[in-house]
Order: structure tokens, then sequence, then C-alpha cells
């Protein structure tokens, strides 16, 4: 078992003991999403820190889209519930890289496939640029802000 995935067992264990609802049913919706991810495909098997931090994240994305979309609809109570899941997901998740941060991983990548390709690259060539930038941003980074970052540098 993945060291992330007994830290949220663990982390369960110790929400049912302290009888806090929210912690235990966000842990729990978590964990099934993570047993869900195991047994998709052909095969069963376990994942690793890495595919778990991807599931959490994609979990807390849906948090973020949800709250939104109950805010919008004047559903204030529910906002809150999905915002607070959200929050105790972001326990679990790297810190996310600022803007400068992003610019740089962004600039660094442009840089890399101008070396590779012997000239500056331009939007045609975001694809290649992206593969290097989401590599280096390592899951600290929506990858929409990472686009918008290496978009910015290529047409602009």
């Amino acid at each position: 078992m993945s060291t992330l995935k007994a830290q949220l067992r663990a982390d369960l264990t110790a929400a049912m003991k302290a009888r806090d609802e929210l912690v235990k049913s966000t842990l729990r919706m978590t964990l099934t999403a993570i047993g869900n991810a195991e047994v998709a495909g052909t095969e069963a098997r376990e994942l690793s820190d890495d595919e778990v931090l991807k599931v959490i994240a994609k979990e807390a994305k849906k948090r973020a889209e949800s709250a939104e979309a109950f805010a919008g609809a004047g559903r204030d109570e529910l906002a809150a519930q999905e915002r607070a899941e959200g929050e105790i997901l972001d326990r679990y998740l790297p810190t996310q890289l600022s803007d400068d941060e992003l610019a740089a991983i962004a600039r660094t990548a442009v840089d890399e496939t101008a070396a590779e390709l012997g000239e500056q690259p331009g939007p045609r060539q975001m694809g290649q640029v992206m593969k290097k930038a989401n590599a280096a941003a390592a899951g600290r980074a929506d990858g929409g802000r990472v686009a918008a970052a290496v978009k910015a540098l290529l047409v602009g």
C-alpha cells in the first residue's frame, strides 16, 4: 500500500474516533475514488503515491468546480460544504506554484524546446513545450494555468 493511501486511512480512523463527520465523509469519498482507480482498466493494481496524488487532485478540482456552480446558483450552504471538503483534500496535495514560479518553468520549457528545434518555438510547438512544462510542474499547478503561461510566451 502506498504511504499516502495509508496516511488517508489513518486519518479516516482518527476522524471516526473524533466523530468529525466532514473529514470522515471526505476521506471516505477520496478512498473510494482511489479504489475505483485501482480496479479501472483491464486488471486491478496498486496505485503509486504519484497516482494517488493525481486522484486526490482530481477530487479537489471537482470540489472547487462544484462550489463555484453552487455559489452561482445561490446555494451558499452547499458551496461552503464543497469548499470545506476541498480544504481537507488540499492538506494532502503539494503546495501550488506561484505565478512567478510557473512563469519561470514555462520560460525554461520554451528555452529547452528552442534548443532542441534550433529555432524559437511558436504556437504549433505548444504540445512539445507543454510536455516539458507539465513534467517540471509535476502536479503543483493546474494544467490550465500551465497552458496559459506557456501560451503567453509562445504567442506574445
